[in-house]
């Protein structure tokens, strides 16, 4: 059994889910990703991550909020991050934290404000 950190990426970009999932394992986390809404659920169910990463705008126009929401119904104490091309500041005028999300890394994402934030959050579990 792995003692790493357990992170979902959800997005339906390709490139994305594979540079963040590089950039991640190589500093120590365990990384699943996942192309779909759909498919990030069975993942989030079937592996039990720590931290969950997923975009706001993938098969549905709001198929992020969605996700966010089921897992946070789920597991309410899950980091749920958003990943967008929004910023932060659009991301607060409508309602990041209603949506169920714990905050947002603009697309392109800048890694090291993103393991900046991760190492907190695994230091607080």
């Amino acid at each position: 059994m792995s003692d790493k950190t357990k992170i979902l990426v959800i997005d339906d970009d390709p490139a994305i889910c594979l540079s963040v999932k590089a950039i991640l394992e190589a500093s120590g986390y365990e990384v699943y990703t996942a192309l779909s809404g759909k498919e990030g659920l069975e993942l989030f169910r079937q592996v039990g991550p720590e931290l969950v990463l997923c975009d706001m705008m993938m098969e549905d126009i709001d198929a992020g909020a969605k996700v966010a929401g089921v897992i946070k119904k789920e597991r309410p104490e899950l980091p749920v991050f958003l990943l967008s091309t929004i910023g932060e500041a659009t991301a607060r005028t409508i309602g990041l934290d209603e949506l169920g999300f714990n905050g947002v890394f603009q697309k392109p994402v800048n890694f090291d404000l993103l393991l900046s934030v991760l190492e907190k959050h695994r230091k607080k579990s």
